[in-house]
């Protein structure tokens, strides 16, 4: 499997877009409905099932969100936990975010642990963490901590986007804590830190999904 480190995809997503006029939308949305895909696949033969999302502040919960869009069309029920102010997204992440709101779809906003949260784990079967990217590089405190830990206790199902929250996709360290992963639906390759270090006790069945780079950034062209 070939592997590559942060910076490497950085660069090759930003130059898809800048070079090759690849919609950052597009690749967001390629992303989303990836992972989305994925956890249908784990819901077979589940009886009114229910999904809870976690997005933090960057781009992750942008993904996070076209994930919820495209599993609430499958008609399946999606709560999705935003942590941190609304206002500050940006980009692609505020535009996904903006579709749900004139969507109808409720997000909740979460600054502590409720036992309202608590009990829509409980009642869950999957859980998504798209709270961090690839390009997480510091300590995970706070409220962050909070419900990265409340995630592993809830010994339910967990399918990542991308990278599991609090893992150096290059090294492999942790910054400070890190889901735990059944699924990681990661993109265009899989990253450096998922077979170093720490890397391997997090990221469970690694999926690779291509987003949509061109092929020609890979191969130098």
């Amino acid at each position: 499997m070939k592997t590559v480190s942060v910076k490497q995809i950085q660069s090759w997503e930003r130059k898809a877009i800048e070079k090759y006029g690849v919609p950052s939308l597009l690749l967001m949305e390629n992303a989303g409905r990836s992972v989305a895909r994925e956890v249908i696949s784990c819901l077979k033969g589940k009886k009114r099932p229910r999904i809870c999302i976690f997005c933090g502040g960057g781009n992750n919960a942008g993904d996070g969100f076209v994930v919820g869009r495209h599993l609430s069309n499958a008609e399946t029920k999606v709560e999705i936990f935003l942590i941190g102010d609304p206002k500050r997204l940006k980009t692609d992440a505020l535009s996904n975010y903006q579709i749900l709101g004139r969507l109808k779809f409720p997000i909740h906003l979460v600054k502590t642990i409720t036992p309202k949260i608590k009990a829509q784990l409980r009642s869950s079967q999957v859980i998504v963490d798209a709270l961090f990217g690839v390009g997480l590089n510091r300590e995970i405190k706070g409220v962050y901590k909070e419900v990265i830990d409340l995630i592993n206790a809830a010994k339910k199902k967990v399918v990542a986007v991308d990278v599991p929250s609090g893992l150096d996709g290059t090294t492999g360290d942790i910054y400070g804590v890190c889901v735990k992963a059944d699924v990681t639906v990661t993109f265009s390759f899989a990253k450096k830190g998922f077979f170093l270090k720490k890397g391997p006790r997090q990221v469970g069945r690694i999926i690779v999904a291509d987003i949509g780079i061109p092929s020609g950034l890979i191969h130098g062209r």
